[in-house]
């Protein structure tokens, strides 16, 4: 396949902080994830692709262009940035459409797009709304729209599921997934595992500014899969669920939370873990009301794997 998107060399610090460190790829058409904690140098990554900074060292082409000062391509990229800047006092409508002139598009396009565009993350009913009322949700979709309201070829999500709910974050995976189909290339960030693998199977992993590892989706659990993981149940009876669970051989160690219905669980084998507690659940009865992984779980795998 052809190469859309490639770096050489990319480096970007902050004065001492450095936010990226000699990145060398060459991205394709399709859905790209990029996963990493928190502060790994994703949004700086992100940042520099999209020619809003420029590289201390290295550069960045799209489809053989350099993109740093160079006009011609913005009209060719959208971007949804994780963080939110708006103006507050404007409405949804007025935010796109007001966008959407600065591209140069006719006041006929400039209607039809950004209708369009609210349409497919469904805020029509709720365009003539300030932005400063919306939800964290609302304004999450709206950052979405304004990043495919033009069109564009490319399309870069900085963490584009935070702030939806359950039924926003599947609508969006299918947005994302339907502009794979119309051979849009797209690069989306996120820490969480899941949510990367539920939109591609092609994965980017990066940590403290460096590309730790890149691949197949298999070949990236495989490197996780070593690491010991730590995983929370809240249910009504946490103690009964760890009385089944003491002889288990896929469990490190367990803890309790500060009441009686939360149990924490390390484990070197999750699938091992879940297929044993579904089993449990049927047959005490016990209602599990949340399965989580500690927020800093992801943070710990990425250290496990510098240091080896």
């Amino acid at each position: 396949m052809t190469t859309v998107i490639e770096t050489k060399s990319l480096s970007k610090w902050y004065g001492n902080v450095l936010g990226l460190s000699d990145v060398s790829l060459e991205i394709e058409a399709g859905i790209t994830g990029l996963l990493g904690p928190n502060g790994a140098g994703k949004s700086t990554f992100m940042k520099l692709i999209t020619g809003q900074m420029k590289p201390n060292i290295g550069g960045v082409t799209v489809r053989g262009e350099e993109v740093w000062n160079n006009f011609r391509l913005f009209r060719k990229i959208g971007f949804c940035p994780e963080q939110d800047a708006f103006y507050e006092d404007v409405t949804g409508w007025e935010f796109l459409t007001g966008l959407l002139r600065l591209y140069g598009f006719r006041p006929a396009e400039v209607t039809g797009r950004a209708a369009r565009a609210l349409e497919i993350v469904e805020l029509t009913a709720d365009k003539d709304r300030k932005i400063r009322s919306y939800s964290r949700g609302m304004r999450q979709r709206v950052k979405f729209a304004q990043s495919v309201a033009h069109d564009p070829d490319i399309i870069i999500l900085d963490e584009p599921l935070s702030g939806l709910d359950p039924l926003g974050k599947r609508r969006l995976i299918r947005l994302v997934k339907d502009f794979q189909s119309e051979g849009k290339t797209i690069i989306v960030s996120s820490h969480v595992l899941p949510e990367i693998e539920a939109m591609t199977s092609r994965i980017i992993m990066i940590h403290q500014g460096k590309i730790l590892a890149q691949g197949d989706i298999h070949g990236i659990r495989d490197l996780i899969e070593r690491y010991p993981h730590m995983i929370s149940v809240r249910c009504a009876d946490a103690r009964a669920v760890a009385a089944r669970f003491v002889q288990d051989p896929s469990i490190l160690k367990m803890s309790f939370g500060p009441d009686a219905r939360s149990l924490v669980v390390e484990t070197h084998n999750r699938d091992a873990f879940f297929s044993r507690l579904q089993s449990v659940v049927l047959e005490t009865g016990i209602e599990v009301e949340e399965i989580s992984s500690p927020d800093d779980n992801l943070q710990a795998v990425f250290d496990y794997l510098v240091v080896r």
